[in-house]
């Protein structure tokens, strides 16, 4: 991991991908503790906004560890399908794990979120939750989202942004902190470091608004959460 690529927030996928599998054994506690365990409040909320119920099929893009998949499958229950997908093969098997522990109705496959392996409108909503800024292409990921979701299906992003309120916090939180509990949890700091730097090259609210819009989307809204360092945004697919 070069860094120049961790300092820009801008690493190549196969990097990526590597630092993932490298994070996959501390990615939850870590989670946790660079939250006050709020995170899991955020899915929560990114699944509520999906708009899905029982019967229904949710993609959950850059799945990590499999917890908003797991949170989708409660909603479109036993009747319906959450599928997670994701490039970093040590994420998917503490989702695999998870899913089985709880007998949740969840598949996990390895796959690219710039080139989805789904036919289009495949899905009744489709997710993605701090994955989107690691993307190469935003508006490819996008759009890839939009197309494998039906017209009038909804498509959710949950992502760190920079907050216009807090920036005292949030620098010394973000670039001090973070890195440290990287080094000390993960014994990371590399990946650490790249998560704020991510987060800076991000769009700001507004700006990712009208990149959905571009991608495809109507009805585009967002709110903040944890006074703007979170931001929740959702669309309609265009039919």
């Amino acid at each position: 991991m070069t860094s120049a690529g961790v300092r820009a927030g801008r690493l190549p996928a196969g990097e990526v991908r590597a630092m993932f599998d490298r994070i996959a054994p501390r990615y939850d506690l870590l989670n946790r503790l660079m939250t006050a365990g709020m995170d899991r409040g955020w899915r929560q909320a990114a699944a509520a906004a999906a708009d899905v119920s029982a019967g229904g099929r949710a993609l959950d893009v850059c799945t990590g560890t499999g917890d908003l998949a797991l949170m989708l499958a409660d909603r479109v229950t036993p009747l319906g399908e959450v599928v997670g997908v994701d490039f970093a093969e040590e994420m998917l098997e503490r989702a695999r794990e998870k899913a089985a522990a709880r007998g949740a109705r969840a598949t996990f496959r390895a796959g690219d979120a710039l080139a989805l392996p789904f036919e289009d409108s495949a899905f009744d909503a489709a997710a993605v939750a701090f994955g989107a800024r690691n993307w190469d292409d935003l508006d490819a990921g996008l759009a890839e989202m939009a197309r494998v979701v039906r017209p009038g299906g909804r498509v959710v992003v949950l992502e760190i942004t920079s907050p216009t309120r807090l920036r005292a916090f949030y620098g010394l939180w973000f670039d001090r902190i973070v890195p440290l509990l990287g080094r000390l949890v993960a014994g990371d700091g590399a990946a650490y470091s790249y998560l704020p730097a991510s987060v800076r090259r991000f769009p700001d609210p507004r700006g990712l608004a009208a990149r959905m819009a571009a991608a495809g989307m109507d009805d585009v809204r967002w709110r903040p959460l944890a006074a703007g360092i979170v931001q929740l945004h959702h669309g309609r697919v265009r039919g």
